[in-house]
């Protein structure tokens, strides 16, 4: 039987819903909550990335500004310009939309913003908290993946995680998320040896590798849940083919734009072993937006101890 696809963009819109709800309520007691997104240059991706927070702020009733810096900008001086979020009293949360220029220094910059205001939760002061397992703002994507399961009823404990790929916005707080929700969890990457075999022990597997189609039926577990959170450009024909066949929606997309979204799992295949998966698009990527909403409400709260 093959996998039951779980939908991101309806439990996406269904937390939007809550949002909304959150927000009238808020706004009734005289609280605005505000998102202030920081984009360095004019890279059409992020841009496009930004507008679509934007225009989900003004859905829900959240306050949004964008403040557009040039790409020629130093550390310095767009550190400057988070510390001015950092004390607007209008702002409860602050995203510095990622990458920035090679020569501003990340790290620094994502130190720079305000604990309290830093809704992508990328701050070492809330990943510390996140591993002490205190209450804090946590990075959207592994928080969403986090709502996917919880809301399609997936027992998480006692539950082997395998959890491919360890950077620090995704890999890393995803398995202390599922540590956290008492999943026994592994941690996989490109050095792990017998890659495959270490993924096929996992009752829940989280793909966040970068590398397109990489899982394959081969490490998948039959009737495991397979989340997949990559999105890789494809822009050669012959690749979308090979990746979905006569898929007409997809091909229809490659000719309209020239590429399509692929994730890190191989679709056609695992689908004939998993008991549910998340499609790309249309899975992990909607639930991203819709947490950074929640979490700005998360920090409009606690901001004002409500």
């Amino acid at each position: 039987m093959a996998a039951t696809f779980i939908n991101g963009t309806k439990i996406a819109d269904d937390i939007k819903q809550e949002v909304r709800a959150e927000v009238d309520q808020l706004r009734k007691n005289g609280v605005q909550p505000g998102l202030a997104v920081v984009l360095v240059g004019d890279d059409a991706a992020s841009s496009a990335y930004v507008n679509m927070k934007a225009r989900t702020c003004e859905q829900l009733g959240i306050l949004s500004r964008k403040v557009v810096l040039p790409s020629a900008i130093t550390t310095e001086d767009l550190l400057r310009e988070v510390g001015k979020l950092n004390e607007d009293p209008l702002i409860d949360g602050i995203l510095v939309q990622l990458p920035v220029p090679k020569q501003v220094n990340k790290h620094a910059v994502l130190e720079g913003v305000d604990p309290q205001k830093d809704v992508d939760g990328f701050h070492s002061g809330n990943l510390g908290s996140l591993l002490l397992g205190h209450e804090t703002l946590v990075a959207c994507t592994p928080l969403g993946v986090m709502e996917l399961l919880r809301r399609s009823n997936v027992q998480m404990e006692g539950a082997n995680a395998v959890v491919l790929g360890r950077s620090d916005d995704v890999g890393k707080p995803q398995a202390i998320l599922l540590m956290h929700a008492n999943a026994t969890v592994t941690i996989c990457h490109s050095k792990t040896r017998n890659l495959a075999e270490v993924c096929r022990q996992a009752d829940i597997l989280v793909a966040a590798i970068g590398r397109t189609a990489l899982v394959t039926k081969d490490f998948v577990k039959p009737g495991a849940v397979v989340i997949d959170v990559g999105t890789n450009k494809v822009s050669s024909r012959a690749e979308v083919e090979r990746l979905f066949g006569g898929d007409e929606a997809r091909l229809s997309d490659f000719a309209k734009r020239g590429y399509v979204w692929a994730g890190d799992v191989d679709e056609r295949s695992v689908r004939e072993v998993a008991s549910m998966m998340t499609p790309v698009p249309g899975g992990v990527g909607p639930m991203t937006i819709a947490v950074l909403m929640k979490n700005t409400i998360k920090a409009a709260r606690r901001r004002r101890g409500i």
